[in-house]
């Protein structure tokens, strides 16, 4: 029998092996609240076998490498931590740590367009997951190490192409110690729901929104082109379209997840409901925004001010910003867009920022009701649906080609 190649929760027929594989894991939750250890590393060597094999199969070869190599790697760095705490040592291991993910970025661009043998699809969710874990033995967060677990966390099969993002210390938690019946009563109900929410939102909305609209938008913009009312259409149909095809993937995640008794953490929290930039990368990509949040803005928050390289901590605050969404940008590609959208939201936070320290001044003068409140959810999502069609790249087409 010739296994397919299937990109997770892509097509029915993975629902279907799905259900048969998850079958005996939530029957065993259920009935005896036991983890079936052997299974579900079995479960997992086919899942990512059909992600990652048949006609993909150097994708595959790539993955194996890269779990030796973060294996190692976080391994030497715990082993070294428990004699010293060198910071050189540390800022190498979080070097080696990114250097794959570095080399499959910089290899487009700097061989025109061809991928680098390292490529596979998630590498930027496993990188984040091991750099994680070596800030947090760093911290002295993570008191022990086990390869084994930390193989499970990074090659936890329902989140592993595009998260959410997990933290290691939660996830083995949920490892060690299975929910209880009426825990996992309600992580089941949680997880049915979840998927078919996503159901709802990737394969009728999200596809209404990206496989009819869209390409009627699209092509009514670059028939116009330059500025016009298609491209208005666009922005907003590719905004709600990005949202619901990948809010629905995540359902899907965590739903699977949440069947196999982990607490995977959400990715979406009605992120066009925020009535400020602020408030809504704490509701998009929650999972992502936390990471760079807690392993990248803060630290380098602690390195500006421990160094007093700026008087004003407003300075520093915003030289901070402008760092992360760099980086942001240049994560998601090195192209003129996406640093562009990096550059556009963190001007955005920083005028925001601005704003709430003018109403705390004027807090008397300045009204705040159900009308305000509405009008700074609609204006942000404006904002918003601006920075996406940004990164769509669709202006560098309109403009540029």
């Amino acid at each position: 029998m010739n296994l397919p190649h299937m990109i997770p929760y892509a097509e029915p027929y993975y629902f279907l092996m799905l259900g048969f594989a998850l079958a005996p894991i939530i029957f065993s939750l259920l009935f005896f609240q036991k983890r079936l250890t052997i299974y579900q590393a079995v479960v997992t060597c086919f899942f990512l076998f059909i992600s990652f094999g048949g006609t993909y199969w150097q994708q595959g070869l790539a993955l194996i490498g890269y779990v030796v190599w973060q294996s190692i790697l976080v391994w030497c760095y715990f082993t070294y931590r428990k004699k010293s705490n060198q910071g050189i040592w540390f800022y190498l291991a979080v070097v080696l740590a990114i250097l794959p993910l570095v080399i499959t970025k910089i290899t487009p661009f700097v061989l025109s367009g061809k991928e680098s043998l390292f490529i596979f699809l998630g590498i930027s969710y496993l990188t984040f997951k091991s750099v994680q874990m070596i800030m947090e033995i760093r911290d002295g967060m993570i008191k022990t190490y086990h390869p084994y677990r930390y193989i499970q966390f990074l090659l936890f099969f329902p989140t592993i192409s595009s998260g959410p993002i997990d933290r290691y210390r939660r996830f083995e938690k949920d490892q060690v110690q299975p929910p209880t019946k009426e825990r996992y009563l309600e992580l089941l109900e949680k997880g049915v729901h979840h998927l078919f929410m996503g159901f709802l939102y990737k394969f009728i909305i999200g596809y209404y929104l990206g496989q009819v609209l869209l390409p009627i938008v699209s092509k009514g913009a670059l028939a116009h082109g330059g500025i016009s009312w298609s491209l208005l259409g666009y922005m907003y149909v590719y905004s709600l379209y990005l949202f619901f095809d990948f809010a629905g993937y995540s359902f899907f995640a965590v739903g699977t997840s949440y069947l196999m008794g982990y607490d995977t953490p959400i990715n979406f929290n009605k992120p066009f409901l925020a009535w400020n930039i602020k408030e809504f990368w704490n509701r998009w990509h929650m999972s992502l925004s936390f990471w760079f949040r807690d392993y990248v803005y803060m630290r380098l928050m602690f390195f500006l001010m421990k160094k007093k390289w700026f008087k004003s901590k407003i300075v520093t605050s915003n030289i901070g910003y402008f760092a992360l969404f760099l980086l942001m940008g240049v994560w998601h590609g090195l192209t003129w867009y996406y640093i562009l959208y990096g550059i556009y939201h963190a001007t955005l936070i920083c005028l925001t920022d601005a704003w709430i320290r003018y109403k705390k001044k004027r807090k008397k003068k300045l009204p705040s009701n159900r009308f305000t409140h509405a009008f700074s959810v609609f204006m942000t999502f404006q904002a918003v649906c601006v920075s996406l069609l940004i990164f769509s790249g669709f202006l560098n087409q309109l403009f540029f080609k």
